[in-house]
């Protein structure tokens, strides 16, 4: 018997569908709307008057009068805000902040005003009507949902609530859902991520679960921690699970080992949210490619990538953007973000509708030798690798080694194994050429003698969860990163066991 929500779902569905493709189909007046009405609003504010807001009647205008910021750019306007001041960075103040740790910055705070939550949780929910849209798949609704996320809880100053972007969203989950969300109020306020999962682990182990969700490197976690429970492979411990919704990384290089965990294949939907806004989602099962949320607040620019430590670098908007080329997206939001670099790279798969994959970050790649390598190429690297064979890896990292003991110096991958190859010097050679063949610097410094082909080193099973529980970064929305231009996370391994 069909519930009463499920055969409401495909009509809404429907209706939220044609709503998208009318903004979707006219992109370019979409975002000159959102344009004026955010330089129009942010006129008002202290940032606005110092940066002639008045003045400005176009892209060129804002261009000229707004420089592109990082958070380091746009902390003092954030520290007033912080302190209780009004109309700094938009009207009036924030309703959050969402706290994340940066990586120069310390604790970085990211306001969070009513338009952008909102903005935020209505794209999270259109992903999901979407996929029923498109499938016609609406079983999983009656069934119980679980996302695995950081704590809910906040602290308040000066009025303005302060916590984890994770934690926020669970205060604004649908009354129609409540019911069957899991875990309990009281386990998701767990700080302590592996006494979580273990709670977690409890609470759903019985449950009908249908929906999970989460960063696919945890959601791993709490599926090993069912089957070591259980006995059993996720799909028979879940019989009716069928949908996967991550974000955060590529899901790629998890997918085998997924499969295998699940026992089945289950339909999966990538999602684009980050503390400054929810960019883009998945909208077709066929299609990698995420559709741009050009309705919800957010005016974007995009620089290459290749040009953004020029002095001077070219921002355009997206009626000048190229498929395929690898763009750093800057942002202005309703939340008072101006010109606001959020440090991802991005590539368009397709400009109607605009639709893009997260290619890396604009800080997170291997250039020692002017080999220009981004995350996206790395983990196209691994999949060409492990592609046809029974190779599963858990977790990797890469790092440039400059002063090796002997010989060339080469670029270094810590890989974590679920089965390792048989023959990894054939591994490692498999990952070197699929490098070479997508990144042509890369190529030109191996056939010029300059580097030595990469070399593999292996991590000890459970080493990255390790490492991460080292810098106190384990669980919630943490990720390693895929490569970095320096050794500094590769070196904290050595003092790992078992890393050889």
């Amino acid at each position: 018997m069909i519930s009463i929500k499920s055969a409401l779902a495909k009509p809404f569905a429907k209706r939220i569908y044609n709503k998208i493709q009318k903004w979707a189909n006219n992109p370019i007046k979409t975002q000159e709307k959102v344009f004026e009405d955010i330089i129009k609003k942010g006129a008002k504010t202290v940032f606005g008057n110092d940066h002639n807001f008045t003045k400005i009647r176009s892209h060129k205008d804002f261009v000229k009068y707004v420089p592109i910021r990082d958070y380091e750019g746009i902390k003092p306007y954030v520290e007033r805000v912080v302190k209780g001041e009004k109309d700094i960075l938009w009207k009036g103040k924030p309703l959050y902040f969402a706290k994340t740790s940066g990586t120069t910055s310390g604790v970085k705070y990211i306001p969070i005003t009513k338009p952008s939550i909102e903005a935020q949780v209505k794209a999270s929910r259109n992903a999901i009507l979407l996929y029923i849209n498109e499938t016609g798949n609406t079983k999983f609704v009656d069934g119980k949902m679980i996302f695995l996320q950081g704590s809910p809880e906040m602290t308040k100053k000066n009025d303005i609530f302060i916590g984890r972007l994770s934690g926020i969203s669970a205060h604004y989950v649908p009354k129609y859902l409540q019911s069957n969300r899991l875990p309990s109020w009281e386990t998701n306020c767990i700080e302590d991520w592996e006494t979580k999962v273990n709670k977690i682990v409890d609470e759903t182990l019985n449950e009908d679960m249908t929906v999970i969700a989460g960063i696919p490197s945890w959601v791993q976690m709490y599926f090993e921690k069912l089957q070591e429970k259980k006995g059993k492979k996720v799909g028979d411990i879940f019989k009716n699970f069928n949908l996967f919704i991550y974000g955060g990384v590529n899901y790629e290089p998890y997918r085998a080992k997924f499969e295998n965990l699940i026992g089945r294949k289950v339909d999966s939907i990538e999602l684009y949210p980050a503390s400054e806004g929810f960019f883009a989602f998945q909208d077709k099962q066929s299609d990698k490619g995420m559709l741009l949320q050009l309705d919800s607040g957010i005016f974007y620019e995009f620089v290459k990538a290749d040009e953004f430590f020029n002095k001077n670098p070219n921002r355009i908007t997206i009626k000048d953007v190229e498929v395929g080329v690898n763009y750093v997206m800057i942002i202005s939001t309703n939340a008072g973000l101006w010109a606001y670099n959020v440090g991802d790279t991005v590539e368009f798969t397709s400009i109607k509708p605009y639709k893009i994959i997260v290619s890396g970050r604009i800080k997170h790649f291997i250039s020692a030798f002017g080999e220009h390598v981004i995350g996206k190429e790395v983990e196209q690297a691994m999949q060409d690798a492990i592609k046809d064979t029974d190779v599963s890896v858990t977790e990797f990292t890469v790092a440039p080694q400059i002063t090796p003991e002997t010989g060339l110096p080469y670029h270094e991958w810590f890989i974590e194994f679920e089965n390792e190859p048989k023959n990894m010097t054939a591994f490692a050679k498999k990952i070197d050429e699929s490098l070479q063949n997508q990144n042509t610097y890369y190529f030109d410094l191996i056939s010029g003698k300059v580097l030595q082909p990469l070399k593999i080193k292996k991590v000890h099973k459970g080493g990255f969860k390790d490492y991460m529980k080292t810098i106190g970064k384990l669980g919630g929305q943490n990720k390693i990163p895929r490569l970095s231009n320096d050794r500094k996370i590769v070196e904290a391994f050595s003092h790992l066991p078992s890393t050889k």
